[in-house]
């Protein structure tokens, strides 16, 4: 009970923490999100050391999709959705993370961790650099891109399958780039929030299926 208490007052701390910074920054829109986007990524290493069983962890993100589901329709708390653009980002991320949870919690936490840390920390700091640095832009789909932010996203997906692979004592191979940029590939399409859904489910898939092969 004590380990479940413990993940949602983290949990409630990061919430917090982006109202703080929302009223500091309030016109910054994108910030709210980013922050809560970045700080539940550390979630599964969280819940995986303290042991948190399969189907809790299933519960609580299928839990938490719904409630997210919710919000669009009744727009309880609006705050979460006060983007400049239409986007079920939010949903999919949670929607990613019970996907996630389902096929590899026991089979491999390895590429679990992979696929969501690129989502939380490559597509985060993408997003946070990207709208608030001026650099070269770009459009598809309606959706502005920047090199800063994509150059963002490829740096911190291979720094996050270094460090991951090195801390599971997987061989360096050419497949940490590859993984990387596919993921910067996929974060390019973003349109309604899709790379929330695309990118930590591939990246998890090819992570399992080139490194940890399991």
């Amino acid at each position: 009970m004590i380990n479940i208490v413990f993940i949602f007052s983290y949990v409630f701390l990061i919430i917090i923490l982006s109202i703080v910074l929302k009223k500091v920054f309030p016109n910054n829109k994108e910030l709210f999100r980013k922050i809560i986007h970045i700080g539940i990524g550390p979630l599964i290493p969280l819940a995986k050391y303290l042991e948190i069983e399969f189907s809790l962890a299933q519960y609580i993100a299928g839990g938490i999709s719904i409630l997210i589901l919710i919000n669009y329709i009744f727009k309880l708390i609006p705050t979460i959705e006060d983007i400049d653009r239409k986007s079920f980002g939010t949903l999919f991320y949670c929607l990613s993370l019970f996907i996630l949870i389902t096929f590899y919690w026991d089979k491999d936490p390895w590429a679990l961790t992979a696929g969501y840390f690129i989502m939380a920390f490559g597509d985060g700091f993408a997003g946070l650099l990207g709208k608030n640095f001026k650099s070269k832009s770009w459009i598809i789909f309606n959706q502005k891109k920047s090199l800063l932010g994509t150059s963002a996203m490829f740096f911190f997906s291979f720094l996050i399958l270094i460090i991951l692979g090195a801390t599971g004592k997987f061989d360096f191979n050419f497949y940490y780039f590859l993984i990387a940029l596919i993921s910067t590939a996929l974060e390019q399409i973003s349109i309604l929030g899709l790379d929330n859904l695309s990118v930590p489910i591939t990246a998890a898939y090819t992570f399992n299926l080139f490194v940890t092969k399991l």
